[in-house]
């Protein structure tokens, strides 16, 4: 089960354990993903006392610097991006266990050096030759160094150690080079040494879909097509590319967030229920969902996926620049920062039910949220009365930024007319349980570090969600746009993207 669904029968917080004694091993450490996310994760978990007593990192960089240097760097970075005050005695236990080493990931060198300073560690810090390497480095490093590691005997596991290795997005850039990297990967690493990281999967509220759904006996028996009528999945940003414009250039929202993010919210929103929350059980019914997602044929491409780019608009009242004025970004460039796809599960659960996805750079709001919308119940207990329409209920996830689940539905407004109003019921997780500080990936690093790969995706994972994705990239090349930009920076999208969903009657959730 993962750590991070910390209540057992009783209500109880069941606590978790920390992770077992091992180095810690940054490749790109010097880069922001290492300042801004891996290390105030770390501090998190050493204030919750969930890191093991026995437990150092080695950050390996290009960058020729020495580990006093390196050490100071974290220091001051640490009090920028943590997200609670940094104690100075906590931070001393991790300044007494951080060393670094720089190196080319291309050279057997490197990791023959590497070799020797963990050996170090090992005998510095009591670490029994456990080792996790985290690839916190561009993508067409990541076969590089599983390659390297495995030449160098680190990947091996003998006399009860593991090595593991996390693999950051993105995986592959189409199902072809998704399934060549893991060709790669599993020619170095047994499929429970990999750990394909989607810090996503690490944020509470989508961790409680599964607790919302399996720990509760009124919605699970609504949770399918005979009471839900669609279900809507928006992850909507209001920053622009910023400093990845020849990153985004080369990916697109597509790219970017449907195989991994979006997909990973539509399987544990319509996923079967797994017989325990054990790893494998859990993933083969995430798994098996993306395979029940139709393929879209190149003559339907049209009608069920959008895609846009933003143009010059008003953003909190400030002017925000179109994508091509972007650095680093072609003047006409035809990458989209916007896609809305219509999605067709077919399951017997989810048959005839359409799930609609949006996502989007430079919109008017930044939210991540779950939308069901339940099937209106029959007028004809009402005909006699002024009621003439009876609205939808709802029940929203909402992932980001209040984290909380809302539900909408009708109640009799106060006199002597039958009249139904809206009403709300919502809850907030900071209001209930407090709010507790962090980065979104406290969890997916402790459930490394004690061997739980349930929120991590496994390979067959990884394809069954470009198979989704493929078509609709391959329709889009051979056919590129011809209405770009054509949406304002600050709006909610192109107007193709409404008439997706008001060709089947239906239109987005209003914010």
């Amino acid at each position: 089960m993962p750590s991070s669904l910390p209540t057992d029968a009783s209500g109880e917080a069941a606590q978790a354990r920390p992770g077992d004694p091992c180095v810690f091993v940054i490749f790109g450490a010097t880069g922001d993903l290492t300042k801004r996310l891996l290390m105030p994760a770390l501090y998190n978990l050493l204030a919750n006392k969930l890191l093991p007593d026995r437990f150092a990192i080695v950050g390996v960089s290009k960058v020729a610097t020495s580990s006093a240097d390196f050490r100071e760097q974290l220091g001051e970075e640490i009090k920028q991006f943590a997200t609670t005050k940094v104690s100075a005695e906590l931070w001393k236990w991790f300044d007494q266990r951080i060393s670094y080493m720089s190196g080319d990931f291309k050279d057997p060198a490197t990791y023959q050096r590497l070799k020797s300073a963990l050996d170090e560690m090992d005998k510095l810090h009591g670490t029994p030759g456990n080792y996790l390497f985290y690839t916190a480095v561009s993508p067409t490093f990541f076969g590089e160094i599983v390659k390297q590691l495995a030449g160098a005997g680190l990947t091996k596991e003998t006399e009860g150690h593991w090595r593991r290795v996390i693999i950051e997005k993105p995986f592959g850039h189409d199902l072809e080079s998704a399934n060549a990297l893991n060709r790669e990967i599993g020619a170095c690493l047994h499929e429970n040494q990999t750990y394909r990281i989607d810090h996503y999967l690490g944020k509470e509220t989508v961790q409680n879909i599964l607790a919302f759904r399996f720990g509760n006996g009124f919605f699970e028996p609504l949770w399918n097509n005979n009471y839900i009528d669609h279900v809507q999945i928006t992850v909507a940003e209001t920053v622009g590319v910023e400093h990845r414009g020849a990153f985004y250039e080369s990916t697109g929202a597509l790219r970017d967030m449907v195989p991994n993010h979006i997909l990973a919210l539509v399987s544990l929103t319509a996923m079967e229920p797994p017989n325990s929350f054990d790893s494998e059980p859990l993933r083969d019914e995430k798994t098996k969902v993306l395979h029940a997602i139709r393929p879209l044929k190149p003559e339907d491409v049209p009608d069920w996926a959008v895609r846009g780019q933003y143009g010059p608009g008003t953003l909190d009242g400030k002017q925000a620049p179109g994508y091509r004025s972007e650095a680093q970004v072609d003047s006409r460039s035809s990458t989209e920062t916007y896609v809305a796809l219509k999605l067709a599960i077919d399951n017997w659960r989810w048959s005839g039910v359409p799930f609609y996805l949006r996502t989007g750079k430079r919109m008017a709001e930044r939210i991540t949220e779950i939308a069901i919308r339940f099937k209106a119940p029959p007028l004809l207990l009402f005909k006699q009365t002024g009621v003439r329409q009876l609205e939808q209920n709802k029940l929203v996830l909402h992932i980001q930024p209040n984290e909380g689940i809302s539900l909408s539905f009708s109640a009799k407004v106060p006199g002597p007319v039958v009249k139904l109003g809206g009403v709300d019921m919502s809850f907030k997780y900071a209001h209930y349980f407090g709010a507790a500080p962090s980065t979104g990936y406290e969890t997916l690093l402790l459930d490394c570090m004690i061997g739980d790969p349930a929120l991590f995706q496994r390979a067959d994972t990884v394809d069954a969600g470009w198979r989704v994705a493929d078509p609709i990239l391959d329709a889009w090349k051979a056919q590129p746009p011809t209405d770009f930009p054509n949406y304002a920076a600050g709006s909610w999208g192109p107007r193709a993207a409404d008439e997706l969903l008001e060709r089947d009657g239906r239109k987005w959730r209003e914010r």
